[in-house]
């Protein structure tokens, strides 16, 4: 699931060539950089998590995984858009569900 509040950056479409087909968008120089940058500060600062993954892919950078709680998810969210200003960003990290069942589960 995309969070389309976490996506950040220039529009989808992005320039045609001569031949009227689509370019693919134009990476920053330090894109992977800070890409790389993000990973270590999820590991290391506050939220120690390994949880979740950022890569660049075809020009935009993808953000997935699981957390724990929304609070942790928003302090992704937050480092993500913090790093990664003026790319393109999408994200799928969903939250844990930690919470003990409320019925039992029927078995056909």
């Amino acid at each position: 699931m995309s969070d389309p509040v976490g996506h950040q950056g220039p529009a989808a479409s992005g320039p045609a060539s001569a031949d009227g087909s689509p370019e693919a968008p134009e990476a920053p120089e330090n894109a992977e950089y800070r890409v790389a940058h993000l990973q270590e500060r999820f590991a290391a600062e506050e939220l120690g998590e390994l949880g979740v993954r950022a890569e660049f892919r075809a020009g935009a950078v993808a953000v997935t995984g699981t957390v724990p709680s929304a609070r942790c998810r928003e302090t992704v969210l937050r480092l993500a858009r913090e790093e990664l200003a003026g790319l393109t960003v999408h994200t799928d990290v969903v939250v844990a569900e930690t919470a003990r069942p409320d019925h039992a589960e029927e078995l056909w």
